[in-house]
């Protein structure tokens, strides 16, 4: 089980602030491209500038990096001492085995040469995780799967998957790995999905330095609900890391915290309060119009809010309703916690 796991704190039955640190990716401060504009939306960024502007977050103190890096050449070592002059930290590493080159599959490639490339990539993964004390390795093969019905021998494509993952995480004992699930993009449906289907790919690998990354807006996509996810995650042991975004289900926005799920948000907030998660809270987000430093910062400035509002919820009452089932009770807690205690009696 991941350290951020175990009994959450309780005084007179509320919970006590959760006292979150905060990550991002980097990319979050990168230049965003769709199809219809090629030059994408804002300039170019190096390495050095993304970092520079993460460093005006406040609060921010974590970043998820991509390998290789953003300015060719540079070394982890380069990047360690970049992170380290902006009094940032690494809390993650993941390989680019989901860009143009992997666009039949990583893991899944029916080219022997491209699996064995996607395996490079994460050892180079796996070497910058260690300099930069990244506490996991991510896995997201968002090439991995297929786009057509019958286009793939299925079986084939979840061997490939399973046993690709085993052979590293089996050669590296001693560093955390982990699996961002999605259900599509850029494959039209991927491989792991879902929470259920990454949970069995994991039991199958038969490692114990395996878990999941659970981002709330890739749950919603998929047709979960986020919270009843994570605490499955959790219950398993495999919950690795928390992402917050947000969006509006049928694609991943990756829209600030909270901007169209409100007490879905509430709940995952709760929730990762109940087993008493300790680690950094991370969020994924592609501010393709808006300012990053800015977007990012209302994300941290949201959960705040929402936390103190969570804190302010009587545990003992919402169990109550929690075990009667009744829904309305249930959001009348809610709004009291947001608006007053007596906003709505």
């Amino acid at each position: 089980m991941e350290s951020g796991a175990g009994e959450g704190p309780r005084i007179e039955g509320k919970c006590v602030m959760a006292d979150f640190e905060f990550g991002t990716g980097i990319w979050a401060f990168g230049q965003f491209v769709d199809r219809y504009a090629g030059d994408g939306y804002g300039p170019p960024r190096s390495t050095e500038e993304m970092l520079d502007a993460a460093a005006q977050v406040p609060g921010l103190t974590y970043l998820d990096i991509n390998v290789p890096f953003a300015t060719e050449g540079l070394s982890a070592t380069d990047v360690r001492g970049m992170l380290d002059d902006r009094g940032l930290k690494c809390r993650a590493t993941t390989p680019h085995i989901y860009m143009r080159e992997y666009r039949r599959g990583s893991f899944t490639n029916p080219d022997q040469d491209l699996r064995t490339r996607t395996r490079a990539r994460v050892e180079e993964a796996v070497e910058a995780a260690a300099i930069l004390g990244a506490g996991y390795v991510k896995f997201w093969p968002g090439q991995d799967g297929y786009d057509f019905p019958g286009q793939v021998n299925y079986e084939q494509i979840w061997k490939y998957t399973v046993d690709g993952i085993r052979e590293i995480c089996q050669a590296h004992p001693d560093v955390q790995f982990a699996i961002e699930y999605k259900p599509k993009e850029p494959r039209i449906r991927m491989t792991l999905a879902n929470a259920p289907k990454t949970l069995l790919a994991i039991q199958e690998t038969g490692v114990d330095n395996l878990g999941i990354v659970m981002d709330f807006g890739h749950s919603l996509m998929a047709g979960e609900s986020p919270t009843e996810s994570l605490l499955m995650i959790n219950r398993y042991g495999k919950l690795t890391s928390a992402e917050l975004n947000d969006n509006w289900r049928d694609w991943d926005d990756d829209l600030p915290v909270a901007s169209v799920h409100l007490f879905e948000t509430m709940e995952y907030i709760i929730a990762l309060r109940d087993i008493g998660w300790s680690d950094p809270l991370l969020l994924d987000q592609f501010p393709f119009r808006e300012d990053p430093v800015a977007a990012v910062a209302r994300s941290i400035e949201t959960i705040k809010m929402l936390d103190a509002a969570c804190a302010r919820v009587d545990r003992g009452e919402l169990v109550n309703a929690q075990n009667d089932q009744d829904a309305l009770e249930v959001q009348r807690i809610y709004w009291n916690a947001l608006l007053g205690a007596n906003a709505i009696s």
